[in-house]
C-alpha cells in the first residue's frame, strides 16, 4: 500500500520533462549539466531506499540519473548502500547484534557490520534503512528494505550510476566487483561506472551488454592514496592525459574546483574544468547537500552553489552528484543564465520587502544592509523606528540595542526592565543619545548562530546606523519602488519618554519630499489610524501572534485600519513537527475583503524552514506565491527572492517542461508510518474583533516643563471631560463679562 501511494504522489507532482535550453552550455558536450541523485532523494528518505529513488524520479528532471553505491553481500549479489560499513543507516545492529566485526580497509581497521557477512536474504527480508543524518526526517526509518541493484534498474531511470567504492576490499574477501558487474550488464544497463581504484576500471573494458558504458575516475581526498598506483589523488590530479586512456572522465569533489578556506569563504577557482576538458574528459562534481552549508558566499541558497558550478562565465561541470535533485534540477533547468535578467513588472507580482535590509548578509538597517538590498532587486526598503533619548529617529530592528549593536560592552550599567516592550533586560535606545547611540557599532545577528549556521561573520561589524532622514534620502535615489516604515511603542514612547513616533515619521517624510510608494506598518491600529488622512499611504497592520482564522467580523475591522496585512508564516502555512499540514484561509479571507498579505519572515537557513520544502528556500517562496498567493514576502535574503522571481519556472502557467512546485500539505508526512507520525499539534487561535483594535495614542507627554505636544491622533479630546471643563470655563467668562458690562451701566 505504501508503494502505490507513492506512486499516486509520483503522479500527483508530476514528472517534469528534459530541459531544453537555448543557451549553449560550457560542458564537455554542449549539454546542460546532469543532475545525480545520490542514493535517490537522500536528504529527505533513507538513502538507496525505494521511496528515495522514486521521489527522486518525481521532483527532478526526467533525466535524472540515480546513482548506487554498490556493495557485494556474502553469497555475491550487490545492494546500493554509500557506506561500507551498514550500522549507522540500517536497523543491522539490533536484528544481528552479534554481528559486529573489525576488517583492514585500505590499510586501516575499520569496526561495524559489513554487507561481505551477511547474505541477500538475510539482508532484504530482516534489515531496513533508517536516515544517517540527523537534521533529516527519521520518520520513514525501519520500514524500507535494502535496494538490490536489480530493484533500482527495474524503477527504469533515465540513467543508472553504479559507484564501486571498494573493490580491492571485496577481492580481499573473495567477492569479485568485476565479474559482478560483468554479469549484471547482461541483463541490465549501467550508464555510468564510476570507482577511485585505476585497476578496477580497466578490468572492465568491453563490457557485455547493448549500451555504451562510461567510466568514470573518482577521485578522493587529495592526499589518500589510490590502492592501484599508490599515489596520493593528488599526484593523479597532474595526470589527467592517462586518465583519458582509461576513463571518459572524472568525479571529484567539489573542493578541487571551487576551494572554501578556512573560514568558509570561496578561494579562486581552480582550472581542473578547463584542463580536464581540455583532453576531453568530462567533469562530475560531488558533495552537494541543501542542509551541509559549504561557504558564506552563497548565503544558504543552495541554489546559488549550483549555479557557481554550471553557470559562471568560465566553465561548467558535466554534471552534479546531490542528495537533494530537485534543487540541483531548479538550478540547471530554472536560473541558470537567468542572473543578468530582470525582475518582471506585470501588476500582480508580488512584492519583495526587505526584513531590516539584507539582514542575511550585512548587519540590520546599516548602509550596507540597504545598499545590499537595492543590489539584489528589493522592491520595498523598511526601516523600523527606534527614538534616541533626544529624539533622534533611526532605523533598527529593536529598541533594545543588545541584540543588534555592540551596547552590551559600553552600557550595560545602562540596563533596563521595561515590562511594556519585552520581559527581559534590555539597553533601550531612548535611555541613550543619538551621540551615544553613534558611539555602538553594528552586530550581525542570525536566528540560527546556536545552531551553528552564523552569517556572513567576515561582516559581522560592518556599516554604520541610518537615521530616518538619512534612510528616506537614500531611498529615494535608490531604484526600490517603495518604503515600509514600521511603528512599534508608540504608546509607550509618547506617554513615558515623551517621544513622539509618529510625529517624527510624518515631520520627516515631509521634510523629505518623498516621491514613492509609502507603506506604514505597525501592530498598533492607532498608530495607523494617525496616517488614515495621507490618502497616499498604504497601511499594514502588523499581526506577530499566529492565528488559525480571520472571522469576517475581524476582516471588516480591519479593513478600517489597514490596506494588508503582515502575517507569520505560521498563520499561513501551518506545520506538524516540521513537516506543511494545512493552508489556513486566512489569504482568501483577507483577499476576500481586499485586503492585501504579506508574509514574514522567509530566511534562507535550512533549519528554519518546513522539510516539504526540500530545504530548498525556493520551495518555501514558491509554496507562498504560487501556491497560496500572498502579494509580498518578507526576507531577510531578497537575492534569493528575486532569483525566484526572475525564474520563468515561477510561473505554473506557462506550460514549460519543469517547474518549482509548490509544497502539499500532507503528501509528505503521508508517507510515513502513522505511529511515525509527530503529535498533532493544538490549533492557533482565532483573531478576533478584540485582537484588533487599540486605545488610542495618548499626548506626548511634557518631561521637561513644556506645553504637551498633541500626536495626529489626540487633536481632539479622547473622552468628553476635557470638553466638558473647557465649555464651563468659557460660560464663567461669559458671566464675568457680562457682570463687568452691567455694572459699567
Amino acid at each position: 500500500m505504501k508503494l502505490n501511494l507513492l506512486l499516486f504522489i509520483v503522479l500527483l507532482h508530476g514528472a517534469a520533462a528534459a530541459v531544453v535550453s537555448p543557451t549553449k552550455w560550457q560542458t564537455l558536450s554542449g549539454n546542460a549539466p546532469a543532475v545525480i541523485a545520490r542514493g535517490g532523494f537522500s536528504g529527505l528518505f533513507p538513502e538507496s531506499s525505494q521511496f528515495a529513488y522514486q521521489f527522486a524520479q518525481s521532483t527532478s528532471l526526467k533525466n535524472v540519473v540515480l546513482y548506487c553505491d554498490l556493495q557485494l553481500t556474502k553469497d555475491g549479489a550487490g545492494i546500493c548502500h554509500s557506506d561500507l560499513r551498514l550500522d549507522n543507516s540500517t536497523t543491522i545492529a539490533a536484528v544481528f547484534p552479534k554481528g559486529r566485526t573489525t576488517y583492514s580497509v585500505n590499510g586501516r581497521p575499520v569496526q561495524g557490520w559489513f554487507s561481505i557477512d551477511f547474505t541477500s536474504d538475510q539482508l532484504y527480508n530482516n534489515v531496513t534503512l533508517i536516515q544517517s543524518i540527523f537534521s533529516r526526517p527519521s520518520v520513514f526509518d525501519g520500514n524500507l528494505p535494502v535496494s538490490m541493484v536489480e530493484d533500482v534498474a527495474g524503477l527504469h531511470p533515465y540513467q543508472l550510476w553504479v559507484n564501486v567504492q571498494y573493490s580491492t576490499f571485496f577481492k580481499e574477501h573473495d567477492l569479485d566487483a568485476v565479474d559482478y558487474i560483468r554479469s549484471v550488464s547482461r541483463e541490465t544497463i549501467i550508464d555510468c561506472i564510476s570507482s577511485p581504484e585505476i585497476g578496477f576500471l580497466k578490468s572492465l573494458s568491453g563490457l557485455p551488454g547493448r549500451h555504451k558504458t562510461k567510466l568514470i575516475f573518482r577521485f578522493m581526498e587529495v592526499d589518500d592514496v589510490e590502492p592501484s598506483t599508490k599515489k596520493t589523488y593528488q599526484a593523479l590530479l597532474n595526470d589527467l592525459v592517462t586518465i583519458k586512456s582509461f576513463a571518459s572522465g572524472i568525479l571529484v569533489p567539489k573542493s578541487y574546483i571551487w576551494p572554501v578556506n578556512k573560514d568558509q569563504y570561496l578561494e579562486a577557482h581552480t582550472s581542473l574544468v578547463t584542463d580536464a576538458h581540455g583532453v576531453g574528459l568530462e567533469v562530475y562534481a560531488y558533495d552537494f547537500a541543501n542542509d551541509a552549508p559549504a561557504s558564506y558566499n552563497y548565503s544558504y541558497d543552495p541554489t546559488v552553489e549550483y549555479l557557481q558550478f554550471i553557470s559562471n562565465s568560465n566553465f561548467s561541470v558535466d554534471g552534479v552528484l546531490t542528495d537533494f535533485p530537485s534543487t540541483a534540477s531548479e538550478a540547471v533547468a530554472c536560473l541558470a543564465h537567468n542572473e543578468n535578467k530582470p525582475i518582471p513588472t506585470e501588476a500582480g507580482r508580488p512584492l519583495i520587502i526587505t526584513h531590516n535590509g539584507a539582514s542575511g548578509m550585512f548587519a540590520g538597517c546599516t548602509d550596507v544592509a540597504y545598499q545590499r538590498a537595492v543590489e539584489d532587486g528589493a522592491d520595498v526598503l523598511d526601516c523600523s523606528i527606534q527614538m534616541s533619548k533626544d529624539g533622534v529617529a533611526f532605523c533598527l530592528d529593536s529598541a533594545d540595542l543588545m541584540g543588534d549593536t555592540t551596547a552590551a560592552a559600553a552600557f550595560m550599567p545602562r540596563a533596563a526592565m521595561v515590562p511594556e516592550i519585552q520581559q527581559n533586560n534590555g539597553i533601550f535606545s531612548f535611555d541613550l543619545t543619538w551621540s551615544e547611540i553613534q558611539s555602538l557599532k553594528p552586530a550581525l545577528t542570525s536566528p540560527m548562530s546556536q545552531s551553528g549556521l552564523a552569517r556572513n561573520p567576515a561582516a559581522k561589524s560592518e556599516g554604520k546606523f541610518m537615521t530616518l532622514a538619512d534612510f528616506l534620502q537614500f531611498a529615494k535615489k535608490s531604484t526600490v519602488s517603495g518604503i515600509l516604515i514600521n511603528i512599534e511603542n508608540a504608546a509607550y514612547l509618547a506617554s513615558k519618554k515623551g517621544l513622539g513616533a509618529v510625529d517624527a515619521v510624518s515631520t520627516a517624510l515631509r521634510n523629505a519630499s518623498y516621491d514613492k510608494q509609502v507603506y506604514i506598518q505597525s501592530d498598533d491600529t492607532a498608530v495607523l489610524s494617525a496616517f488614515k488622512k495621507n490618502s497616499g499611504y498604504q497601511r499594514v497592520l502588523h499581526v506577530k501572534e499566529t492565528i488559525s482564522d480571520a472571522p469576517k467580523p475581524t476582516v471588516e475591522e480591519i479593513k478600517q485600519f489597514a490596506d494588508a496585512v503582515n502575517l507569520p508564516r505560521s498563520s499561513i502555512v501551518a506545520a506538524s513537527g516540521f513537516f506543511v499540514s494545512a493552508f489556513t484561509n486566512v489569504v482568501d479571507q483577507m483577499h476576500a475583503a481586499n485586503i492585501s498579505v504579506y508574509v514574514s519572515v522567509l530566511r534562507n537557513e535550512f533549519l528554519t524552514i518546513a522539510f516539504d520544502y526540500f530545504s530548498d528556500p525556493m520551495v518555501e517562496l514558491a509554496t507562498y506565491v504560487a501556491g497560496v498567493g500572498v502579494d509580498g514576502v518578507v526576507t531577510e535574503f531578497p537575492a534569493t527572492a528575486a532569483a525566484y522571481l526572475k525564474s520563468p519556472c515561477s510561473d505554473l502557467n506557462a506550460n514549460l517542461p519543469y517547474s518549482i512546485l509548490p509544497a502539499e500539505p500532507g503528501t509528505l508526512l503521508s508517507l510515513a508510518s502513522p505511529d511515525a507520525a509527530p503529535p498533532a499539534e493544538a490549533p492557533a487561535p482565532v483573531l478576533e474583533v478584540a485582537d484588533v483594535v487599540d486605545p488610542p495614542l495618548p499626548r506626548v507627554a511634557d518631561l521637561v516643563g513644556k506645553a504637551p505636544v498633541t500626536s495626529p491622533t489626540t487633536q481632539h479630546p479622547p473622552s468628553g471631560q476635557p470638553a466638558n471643563v473647557t465649555n464651563a470655563a468659557l460660560c464663567l467668562l461669559m458671566a464675568m463679562l457680562s457682570f463687568f458690562a452691567l455694572s459699567g451701566h
